[in-house]
């Protein structure tokens, strides 16, 4: 991968939408010579796909939380994510270090359906306890997935 191919991949995360030519005049490349990098960087696996985002308000998920998670003793990653996986109000989680084990980005309709989501987290076997802090206000939010 080369500059070029680092300024196409930063114009589709702009705008996936974008034609070649015009992702081409940015970049200073033909549209042609566009499709084929295009074309390059998801055989080589470098882009996974296209898709849309949607403003989570819309499906009604407008209430969104980080929470910390404690586990008693040691617990696997696997079976943090098999716990996780069981409640549809977690969108994003993963072990970090420090005194939690994990970190879980959670969103909800509203501030009784994300108590009761918690609820079933805060159950699980290896759980001790969580901290939680709802969200205010989005300030950045970048996507590199």
């Amino acid at each position: 991968m080369d500059d070029l191919d680092a300024g196409i991949l930063e114009e589709l995360r702009q705008n996936a939408r974008a034609s070649y030519g015009d992702i081409g005049a940015r970049i200073g490349l033909s549209a042609s010579a566009v499709k084929r990098r295009v074309d390059r960087l998801v055989a080589d696996g470098v882009i996974r796909g296209f898709t849309i985002q949607v403003d989570p308000a819309v499906d009604g998920l407008a209430t969104e939380a980080y929470v910390e998670l404690f586990c008693r003793g040691t617990v696997a990653p696997r079976e943090l994510k098999r716990i996780l996986s069981g409640v549809p109000e977690v969108v994003d989680a993963g072990t970090v270090t420090g005194s939690a084990d994990a970190i879980v980005h959670m969103r909800s309709r509203d501030i009784p359906s994300l108590e009761m989501a918690l609820e079933r987290v805060r159950v699980a076997p290896n759980v001790d306890h969580t901290r939680s802090a709802i969200v205010l206000s989005r300030l950045i939010n970048r996507n590199y997935d």
